[in-house]
């Protein structure tokens, strides 16, 4: 599909009202879901409410054939997510018992979005920050406008930052850009972040939405299985040797070789025709 073609479907409620927490807005668009982080006064900053919700809205949208690609978004042109809600903290992570029941939440919020097997894409306008910063990382495809700034700045609050999202930093940018990020606490500009693989793309801010859905659309013209299948298998690559399932990894490209889509996808390329992929 054509960024138009997507442009021109309206945007739809997934959840009744009240089903899920007003900070967060779940939508659907034609193949696309939507995850709108809405905490604009404080620059979509991160609510215990809202890692909860992340999970049940992973879940609907994987429950839903129709839907190819995930993105994720804050809601006005300030910020991705600047962070966690620091407002909370007195009341959520003020003791030891409170610590540890935020880092499972976010925890648990963080691995149900690495583990989702639709592809997952972070539009990244104004500040990612923090805890922002772990949910865009956790995505397959970040584009940022050239306003964005990045960072994580645990060391100026006296925070430890967790090793499953300090891992996901090296995978992402290498130890030694995750040593200057960490310990200098500051914030990069969109065209740092180019340079050091935190994003894949900067784009103009006017331009951004135009360019993510340029991507969804070659998500939604491809093959559900393969897509699949190249995520898990990448996820598998990722651990450790120790780990690695190398049995499954043949079981999903087996899969792919069996399927509908197979099948679909040569003679679409015989009859030089744009394959039409069910995901069977």
């Amino acid at each position: 599909m054509t960024k138009e073609e997507l442009a021109a479907l309206p945007r739809t409620p997934v959840f009744a009202a009240g089903e899920l927490t007003e900070r967060l807005i779940v939508q659907k668009q034609g193949p696309i879901g939507w995850i709108v982080f809405n905490n604009p006064a404080r620059r979509n900053a991160i609510s215990m409410d809202m890692w909860e919700a992340i999970p049940q809205a992973l879940d609907r949208f994987e429950g839903d054939a129709a839907i190819r690609a995930i993105v994720l978004a804050g809601a006005g042109d300030k910020a991705f997510v600047s962070g966690a809600d620091i407002s909370q903290f007195d009341q959520a992570r003020a003791d030891s018992a409170g610590v540890q029941r935020y880092e499972e939440i976010a925890e648990g919020a963080q691995l149900r979005l690495q583990q989702c097997d639709r592809p997952l894409l972070a539009m990244i306008r104004g500040f990612c920050l923090g805890g922002g910063l772990n949910i865009a990382l956790a995505c397959d495809l970040r584009i940022a406008a050239d306003d964005a700034k990045l960072g994580i700045p645990a060391a100026r609050l006296g925070l430890a930052y967790r090793a499953s999202s300090t891992k996901n930093l090296v995978d992402t940018i290498g130890p030694a850009n995750a040593r200057e990020v960490l310990l200098t606490g500051r914030q990069f500009t969109a065209e740092e972040a180019l340079a050091m693989g935190f994003v894949n793309r900067v784009v103009p801010a006017a331009s951004l939405e135009n360019a993510v859905l340029d991507y969804c659309g070659m998500f939604a013209d491809n093959a559900p299985l393969t897509m699949r299948a190249a995520k898990r298998i990448i996820r598998e690559i990722l651990k450790s040797h120790a780990g690695f399932d190398a049995a499954a990894c043949r079981a999903y490209v087996q899969e792919c070789f069996e399927s509908a889509d197979y099948a679909e996808g040569r003679r679409a390329f015989r009859e030089k025709r744009r394959p039409n992929f069910s995901g069977k």
